[in-house]
């Protein structure tokens, strides 16, 4: 099996924006190179304690994402085989429209090809039990040990196309939801990816979760970890298609029948869906966002309080933020 590897030139402080944007057009399982010092966090799930002195961070990031060659010499973006020269087209593109709002750096583009490795496990070596406060997250090749026992548990398996709960502002949202869930909840995940937001809620006690996201290989993702956390069909459901534009999901999912609605999407796309998320919640609702880097924080504060939302709290980790809002009850 041969791969083309795509190699952005970029910056830091741009990693995650720009890994982000490129999810949309299909290229996932960014593999990162910087010179950013590992935090204590990732040098435990990496089993590293001390890492001999490297050069010093100048701020220069390269991404590389990996697309499968077919047959006939095309490349699969997603599921869609497509030219190298339209994919890179793409890559472009992409990059020029985080330019608009985020400082990129050179943003320039290698394409090579590369050997043939199982890009799909081998990051399976650096991803390890972790815990979110009092939730603990096992991948699903990892076994749970005799102190597990008790414990609330996520086991999951991100594939390669999702996150795996690591993440900042996963973490922010999981925090926000766990003040909220109730045995009677509701839940809208909007940008669900693998479900882990509304998988761990329903072991909360939620009592039902709707899920929607545009990437098709979510159905998968999520069925198979609801599966893994025995959670029932009947309790999650899935849908793909676009909230904020489409009509006929927008019926689906329904008005003004949710507890929560959770959205962990670029700030963005949060300024364009919190207008579509008041006539889903309920009166006195609630509203947890993430995936808001700090510069962008009061893009959305802005958004939430002109669709006539009360912002209850803002939290940050690291450069993100989560914004959660109330809708005002019935008088």
């Amino acid at each position: 099996m041969k791969w083309k590897k795509f190699r952005i030139k970029t910056i830091t402080a741009a990693e995650d924006i720009i890994i982000s944007a490129l999810y949309d057009i299909g290229l996932m399982g960014a593999q990162i190179e910087d010179r950013v010092p590992l935090t204590a966090l990732e040098k435990e799930q990496m089993f590293v304690d001390i890492l001999p002195d490297g050069p010093e961070d100048d701020g220069t990031a390269y991404l590389s994402f990996f697309l499968e060659e077919t047959e006939n010499g095309n490349l699969l973006l997603g599921e869609e085989p497509v030219t190298e020269a339209d994919a890179l087209d793409r890559v472009r593109e992409q990059l020029e429209s985080v330019c608009q709002y985020c400082e990129i750096g050179e943003g320039t583009v290698a394409v090579d090809e590369t050997e043939d490795l199982d890009w799909i496990n081998n990051w399976k070596q650096y991803f390890h039990r972790f815990s979110v406060d009092d939730l603990l997250v096992i991948p699903s090749w990892e076994e749970m040990e005799p102190e597990d026992e008790g414990k609330i548990v996520l086991h999951i398996d991100p594939g390669t196309a999702f996150g795996t709960g690591m993440h900042e502002t996963t973490q922010l949202c999981l925090r926000q939801l766990k003040k909220y869930v109730t045995p009677e909840t509701e839940l809208l995940d909007v940008g669900t990816g693998s479900g882990i937001l509304a998988i761990v809620s329903l072991l909360w006690g939620a009592k039902h979760a709707i899920g929607t996201d545009l990437d098709p290989c979510s159905v998968d993702a999520v069925d198979d970890n609801r599966k893994r956390n025995g959670i029932a069909p009947e309790r999650f459901e899935m849908m793909i298609g676009n909230i904020i534009t489409d009509p006929a999901i927008q019926a689906a999912v329904g008005y003004e029948k949710y507890d929560i609605v959770v959205a962990n999407i670029l700030a963005e796309v949060l300024e364009a869906l919190t207008p579509k998320v008041v006539s889903r919640l309920k009166p006195g609702g609630v509203y947890i966002t993430s995936g808001i880097l700090d510069v962008k924080e009061n893009m959305v504060r802005k958004a939430v309080e002109a669709a006539g939302l009360t912002v209850l709290e803002v939290t940050h980790q690291g450069e993100w933020v989560s914004v959660t809002a109330r809708k005002k009850p019935c008088a």
